[in-house]
């Protein structure tokens, strides 16, 4: 048994692939895995969390309030955790938008103060790849302060810090339809004496990557304004399999009601296009100035591509004028559960609070496919070196 603790859970995409494996092309539940515990401040994520993994306790807490003597009176058995999984808040290192080194930029310190009181054999840590580009105060690499910070922990009086491994992961890489790269900080306790050293999942460039269509395509469409919870075809590729997992009503899937500007917007935009495209075909005289787009970023009001993998999906995968989101083949932005396929969600995952809330938790999270690659490299890396 491997005990691991879930920091900065969301509704727990990390935890997913340690708690689910894929036998015949379905989710089975995974026992090597013991998940003492997980810690989430939003509440809405905190109670999607519990509908989905209802065995797990849930602190909702401020990670900062979670020290020794809060977790001696939870009555948790933490004296020989393994593991410690999460990705802290990452909007201040993200590339899009305003970069700031805030309080949310320094959320790991607080994973690696949960380092210092859990002392775990391994821990990982994920994050968005503007952490490799983000500077501190001072000008210097931030990603240098977050690596450094974990391979001494002195300041807390303990005798061990850990080798940090760092890779970045594309989750399409993982049959994930999406490209999606995030930072990855693998580290391993230095007094441990190993037989084996710790590897990234194997990635098989040459593995055919999960399309848009492929993962979508059995949804119904959707008129403006219009939602339906009924599945009206059946699924059409191994992915659709995988995801509709014998769900037998269809959740999170309603369309927003758009204006007329907006509608002619998507209308005219292609796939792969998106705000310079509408602009040039206004100064071309093709469509009306009134629908001149003087904000956002190259990407925004941008429609996705049916026969590639999506671009990242963020928690404003709703939003038609934020990154590329438009549906490829609708006039659109994609739905919550669309949203959720192409992060690999299976359909009868739950989200909980309004829309916003729910995209959140599904634009935060990390893939669940790619969670299960991850802990299935972790575990044959303790099986290797540990007795089990």
């Amino acid at each position: 048994m491997i005990n691991v603790v879930d920091l900065f859970s969301g509704a727990g995409g990390l935890t997913f692939g340690f708690k689910k494996k894929i036998v015949r092309n379905r989710f089975v539940d995974k026992d090597i895995f013991n998940v003492i515990f997980a810690n989430e401040f939003d509440s809405a994520a905190a109670e999607a969390f519990r509908l989905n993994f209802p065995d797990i306790p849930m602190l909702e807490e401020d990670i900062s309030n979670l020290d020794k003597e809060y977790l001696d009176k939870m009555y948790l058995n933490l004296s020989n955790t393994d593991l410690i999984i999460g990705g802290p808040p990452c909007q201040s290192f993200s590339t899009v938008g305003k970069r700031q080194y805030d309080n949310r930029a320094k959320m790991y310190r607080e994973y690696r103060r949960l380092l210092s009181i859990l002392k775990p054999k391994m821990f990982v840590f994920e994050n968005v790849l503007g952490l490799l580009t983000m500077k501190n105060d001072t000008g210097s690499p931030v990603i240098e302060d977050v690596v450094k910070s974990f391979e001494d922990l002195s300041d807390f009086d303990n005798d061990f810090g850990y080798i940090v491994h760092r890779k970045v992961l594309n989750s399409q890489h993982f049959g994930v339809p999406q490209g999606r790269e995030r930072v990855f900080l693998v580290g391993i306790r230095k007094d441990l004496e190993l037989k084996y050293d710790w590897e990234f999942p194997y990635i098989d460039e040459n593995k055919k990557v999960v399309t848009v269509g492929e993962a979508i395509s059995d949804l119904p469409s959707l008129a403006n304004g219009a939602g339906t919870n009924k599945y009206q075809r059946k699924p059409e590729t191994r992915y659709q399999y995988l995801m509709r997992d014998n769900q037998k009503i269809l959740n999170n899937h309603i369309n927003a009601c758009y204006g007329e500007r907006m509608l002619k917007i998507m209308e005219a935009v292609i796939p792969g296009e998106g705000r310079p495209y509408i602009n040039k075909l206004v100064e071309e005289g093709k469509l009306s100035k009134e629908l001149y787009l003087t904000s956002g970023y190259r990407n925004t009001y941008g429609r996705l591509w049916w026969d590639r993998p999506s671009t990242t999906i963020t928690n404003n995968l709703s939003t038609p004028s934020s990154l590329r989101c438009i549906h490829p083949k609708q006039n659109r932005a994609l739905t919550s559960r669309e949203g959720a396929r192409l992060q690999s969600f299976p359909d009868r995952f739950k989200f909980v609070g309004s829309k916003e809330k729910i995209n959140s938790q599904i634009g935060n999270a990390v893939p669940p496919l790619l969670s299960i690659s991850l802990a299935n490299a972790i575990e044959d890396f303790f099986y290797k070196n540990f007795d089990l």
